[in-house]
């Protein structure tokens, strides 16, 4: 998620070369609406469809209805409920592996100024070379940094993800109880880091760096 990008960058054609490339404009906004479909059924699953708590609300409509039965008897239908909401998570974790192996391929067929790596090396040069506005030029390598570190939850994300969709078929990774717990643990960084993100966003709009939310859609001037 890129849009806060705003190194410094050599191009040969500034008035052709766009700040964005299409590649990773469409990778963002196809990330976001995937990462956020995935947190909005973990919230529906821990909230209104809960197996537990829909388990007794079932059971107790039922028997308001002078249908006799034990949560128990309904705890299947409660989870079956649950578990096609998972079944959408797994399937947009797949199109999140699928986004994350775009990513890094089209990197390789990056511009080189437009190359994330060559952009974080640009804003560390920047910040050693500039006597004045130093703080500015120590946030934008900050920026340019938490970029890289937001790819790494990614990739962490994938991997616990896609482990755990395929546990049942491997044993040795069923076994592994803690993936679960790294996965949801990553879960919550991501969600921190996209909190900060909108943050940033926002105050860079009323601030310095008006159009970064356009610039991320039309692609806006290098």
């Amino acid at each position: 998620m890129e849009l806060l990008e705003t190194g410094v960058i050599a191009s040969v054609d500034t008035a052709r070369t766009k700040k964005y490339s299409f590649n990773i404009r469409l990778w963002h906004w196809l990330n976001a609406l995937i990462i956020t479909g995935s947190l909005l059924t973990v919230l529906v699953n821990s909230t209104v469809l809960k197996p537990w708590k829909n388990a007794a609300f079932i059971a107790d409509q039922l028997n308001e209805k002078g249908v006799e039965v034990s949560r128990d008897e309904v705890k299947p239908v409660a989870f079956a409920l649950s578990d096609q909401v998972w079944a959408i998570h797994t399937y947009l974790g797949y199109a999140l592996a699928g986004l994350f192996l775009f990513r890094i391929i089209f990197e390789f067929f990056e511009l080189a100024d437009q190359k994330l790596i060559r952009k974080i090396k640009a804003a560390k040069n920047s910040y050693k070379l500039r006597q004045e506005s130093r703080i500015a030029a120590r946030n934008e390598m900050l920026i340019k940094t938490s970029y890289a570190l937001f790819y790494v939850l990614l990739l962490v994300m994938v991997i616990t993800g896609l482990s755990l969709a395929f546990r049942d078929s491997i044993p040795a990774i069923k076994a592994m109880h803690f993936i679960r717990d790294i996965h949801e643990f990553t879960m919550y960084l991501i969600i921190g880091f996209i909190v900060i993100h909108i943050a940033g966003v926002i105050i860079g709009e009323l601030k310095k760096h008006k159009g970064i939310v356009s610039d991320m859609i039309n692609g806006g001037e290098a």
